[in-house]
């Protein structure tokens, strides 16, 4: 008989499966993104109705197959309903699930970036905090997560600690005045830079604990566009929706 598992993750994919079942791919702890299968969890009834759709964080009971697990129960901690009830909280949401199912793999530790997710969608819930600052700490954190993040500490040319004014995707971090290219650098000041320095050393724990000004966002906002113009090659769904939403 096959022995049970019990994995911490959450829902970030949910696609309906034959006539009732539901296929999951779930972003775990222990064992990175996995597919599962919520048998007859499409009837009316069924006690992994609710369970089973995106956002749900929990631990899941599965029996593992070949290639797939399937899903037996799960222990609800958070459904993030608050997020779903809100058209642009649940496109954010929706994109940092996209982005999350991007780089997690099967068979690795995924704690972090779990734990990234988690506090990110609790952030979105929050009224402390701007849709759109979360999304650049969600980003740019992402990205430190998995070695993509740009070099913000140093000048990329001359590797000079000082004077980092300007920043270039092209370079993947900053630029000093005596090294900057005038095409496609942008100017980066001080409270930018250090604000980007604290969300990649910083605990995932203490990323949600400050505001930045309208300048700052808008500078986050064009940088981490140009850059992961450059070094993520995928169009995520979600964000196409949320530019329709705020235009």
């Amino acid at each position: 008989m096959r022995e049970q598992v019990v994995l911490t993750g959450m829902v970030i994919k949910s696609a309906p499966a034959g006539e009732y079942d539901r296929r999951l791919v779930i972003l775990t702890c222990e064992r990175g993104k996995i597919t599962a299968f919520a048998r007859g969890a499409r009837r009316p009834g069924s006690t992994l109705m609710a369970s089973s759709a995106p956002f749900v964080f929990g631990t899941f009971a599965l029996y593992e197959g070949r290639d797939a697990y399937s899903l037996v129960s799960v222990d609800v901690q958070n459904y993030f309903r608050e997020i779903t009830e809100d058209m642009e909280a649940a496109c954010y949401g929706s994109y940092f699930l996209e982005f999350a199912d991007y780089y997690a793999v099967e068979n690795e530790n995924a704690t972090e970036m779990l734990k990234l997710l988690y506090q990110s969608l609790r952030a979105l819930e929050s009224d402390a905090y701007l849709n759109r600052l979360v999304r650049c700490i969600y980003e740019l954190k992402i990205l430190t997560i998995n070695g993509e993040y740009p070099n913000v500490f140093s000048c990329r040319k001359c590797k000079k600690e000082e004077d980092l004014g300007w920043f270039s995707a092209k370079y993947a971090g900053t630029l000093c005045s005596e090294c900057k290219n005038e095409e496609n650098v942008i100017r980066l000041d001080e409270s930018t830079l250090y604000t980007m320095q604290y969300i990649i050393t910083s605990s995932i724990e203490k990323l949600y604990t400050f505001q930045v000004s309208e300048a700052v966002l808008q500078t986050l906002e064009r940088i981490l566009k140009s850059y992961l113009a450059i070094y993520v090659d995928r169009k995520f769904k979600s964000l196409k929706v949320l530019e329709e939403i705020r235009r």
